[in-house]
Parts: structure tokens; sequence; C-alpha cells
């Protein structure tokens, strides 16, 4: 059976930085849109569970795009996907600008158009980068230390795409900031050309290997390494949702909101700095045990954070609880998939992500606007705690290196 490489020549630092900076402002483009939707809702008077929806609809289209852009990136490489995922995220941002124009539901329903479409394009340009990121390495150490890098990009992307959406909301308005967000996708398509194409080799080689899904479930581990996976996603959406609802609740600024989503995120990054040295030091299920212990013990005693700095600080934590684990789960999900099907591995992983995302937005939406936001942070957490015993049963050998 054919391998898959990409024409990279590892060690090129050059390479990496070129796919970290695509991924970074695609889904720096994307978080602002994220942020600053629902906000505008909020001012529009809309209810909580509208913005659930709302937030809901960013992982609506991923659900249905997700395994097509798996096998498109198996079969044509990186820079097919990356043109589409750009031209979608452009799309959403300029229909949420539209929308600052429009009146009621005209509004709201352009809203969800553009979040439909932006959430598609960050999941497309995600699948992509994580994809072409892991052939370039030849083992597991590279592959992680990899993975660390670039998995830097969405939570860097998080922080300043709040932030500035924020910012700009505050002093010049939802339609500036939309606009904004509308032009950074387009530098992708700049960096993008520092990548060598992929050659019409791999797309006989691809074609090859694809088999029925059932295959990639039968794989020891992938389904218990999903299952983990989606916990600390969830409770990272949550918390991106449960956040502007609390603090507009309690008459907080767009960019004081922007800010507390900011510090998670900067702290995200931060702690994915000493990942590699953390991960070859510590058994990955009790790193993910632990991870999901604390996650859930934030989320108890979020909620009566007052004050902006303490839900930074809540904020922060949570960051480096949940930062510190999600680079390691899918370089292990990497090590698992076959040959040939990489993409497609990463593809379910985010199909089945996007489609817990946007469930759970709509029956916290609900439960915030019955019994509050609090109550959001207390469920989330008590689904993390009790489904912390199964990451006691993953050890390093349910990812095996790939081979060289």
């Amino acid at each position: 059976m054919p391998r898959l490489t990409l024409p990279l020549v590892e060690g090129d630092s050059r390479l990496l930085l070129s796919l970290i900076g695509a991924q970074l402002v695609v889904n720096t483009s994307m978080a602002g849109v994220r942020m600053a939707a629902p906000l505008q809702a909020l001012q529009a008077g809309h209810a909580a569970w509208s913005v659930g929806l709302l937030l809901a609809v960013f992982s609506l289209l991923p659900i249905l795009t997700a395994m097509p852009t798996g096998r498109m990136t198996d079969r044509w490489g990186y820079h097919r996907p990356l043109t589409l995922a750009v031209a979608l995220v452009v799309t959403g941002s300029a229909l949420a600008l539209v929308a600052v124009r429009l009146p009621g539901a005209w509004q709201y329903a352009t809203l969800c158009l553009g979040a439909a479409a932006a959430g598609a394009g960050a999941n497309m340009c995600g699948i992509a980068t994580q994809r072409s990121g892991g052939q370039l390495a030849r083992d597991a150490r590279a592959r992680l230390r990899i993975f660390s890098w670039l998995a830097m990009a969405p939570s860097l992307a998080s922080a300043v795409g709040p932030v500035l959406a924020g910012l700009l909301i505050d002093h010049a308005g939802f339609a500036w900031a939309y606009a904004s967000m509308a032009g950074l996708p387009l530098l992708a398509l700049l960096l993008a050309r520092n990548l060598p194409r992929e050659t019409g080799r791999h797309v006989a080689a691809a074609g090859a290997v694809r088999g029925p899904l059932g295959e990639l479930m039968a794989v020891p581990g992938l389904k218990r390494l999903l299952f983990v996976n989606w916990l600390l996603s969830a409770s990272w959406d949550v918390h991106s949702f449960a956040v502007p609802v609390l603090g507009h609740a309690r008459n907080f600024s767009a960019s004081t909101i922007g800010l507390v989503l900011g510090a998670f995120t900067l702290a995200v990054t931060a702690v994915r700095l000493v990942i590699p040295v953390l991960a070859h030091r510590v058994d990955e299920g009790k790193l993910l045990m632990a991870a999901m212990l604390v996650t859930a013990l934030i989320f108890v005693f979020y909620p009566f954070a007052a004050s902006p700095w303490q839900m930074a600080l809540s904020a922060v934590l949570l960051g480096v609880a949940l930062g510190a684990v999600q680079p390691t789960v899918v370089a292990s999900l990497y090590a698992l998939s076959p040959q040939g099907r990489h993409g497609e591995v990463i593809a379910f992983r985010s199909m089945a992500i996007s489609l817990s995302n946007t469930v759970m937005p709509l029956a916290f939406g609900v439960a915030g606007t019955v019994l509050g936001p609090g109550v959001m942070f207390w469920l989330m957490g008590a689904a993390v705690g009790s489904g912390s015993w199964v990451a006691r049963g993953l050890r390093r050998g349910d990812a095996p290196a790939a081979s060289p």
C-alpha cells in the first residue's frame, strides 16, 4: 500500500509557520464573528435560547462537510480545501456585515447564515492543517511537537478574535468589526503559497485505501479517545457560550467579555508551549483524568466569580486544564489512523464534536433561560467529572507511533 507524504522537509520552520499563520487568520475571523454575533443578537432583544441557537449554527455545516473535507485532503492535499475555507469565512463575515442594516427576524436569519458559513470554513481549514501538519512528522515525538505548535493557532485566534472584535464594537460599531473579520482570511492565501502542492499520484493512492467508516471505529482505543476529546471540547464551547451570557447579565461591556475570553485562550496558548515536556513525563491517561477533574471543579465555582477579574482568573485556570491535553489527544488520533486516511479520522473527530456542539448550546441555552447562566457551568462540570473515569483506561500504548 503506498504511503502518502507531503513533499515537505521535516524541520523546515517556514513551512510549519505558514500552516500556523494561515489557520491563525482564518480562525481569528471566525472567532471574532462568533463573539460579535451573539452580542448583536442580545442587544437586539433576543432571548438566551436564540443565542444558543445562533452559536449552534456555527457547528451545523461542519457536521455535513467534515467527512467530505477529510477525504478531499487525503485526495488533493492542502490548497484546495484551504481556498474553499477562506471563501466560506469571508462570506460568513460579509453576511454578518449585511445583517447590521437589517431589521428583526431578517437580521437574525442573516446572522445564522453567516455563522454557518464561517463555522464551516474554519472547520475545513482546521482539518486540512492538521492532516498536512501530521505529514511533517517522522515519529511520535516530532508529531506531538508539531501538533502542539499547530494547536496554538486556534487557541491564539480565540484570544485575538474576541478581543479585536470587542474593541472594534465598542469604539467603531458592529459593521467595522465584521468588515475587519472579512478581510483577515485573505492573508491565508498568501501564506499558503509557501507550501508545495501535492502531485497527482496522491489521488490514486488515496482512492486505493478508502474503506468503510466502520473500519476506523474498530481501531483499538479510537472510540475512547474520541469520547474524551468530545467532553473536553464541549467544555471549551460551553465556556465560550456561557461567558457572554453571564457577562451580559452582569452588564459587562463587550471589550470586558472579550478580555475574559481572551484570558482563557491566552492560557491555553501558554500551556501548549510546555506540552512536549509534560506529555513525555506524565502518563497520558492520568494527565487527561486530572485535567477533566480540574475542569469540573472550576465549573462548580465559576458562576460565583462576581467581578471581571475573578472571571478572568477562572478562565485562566480553565484554559490551563483544557489546553494541556488537546494536542496529546489529536496526536494520538493521528497515530491510530490507517495510512491514507489521516484526513478522514481527523474529519470524523471534527464531525462528532460539531454534532455535539450543535445540540449542546441549544440545551444549555434553554437551561440558561429557565434556570440562569450559572446552571450551564454546573451541568457541564457534572458531565466532565462523571466522564473522567474513561480517561483512566487510556494508556500510552493506545497511540502507537506511526512508521517512519
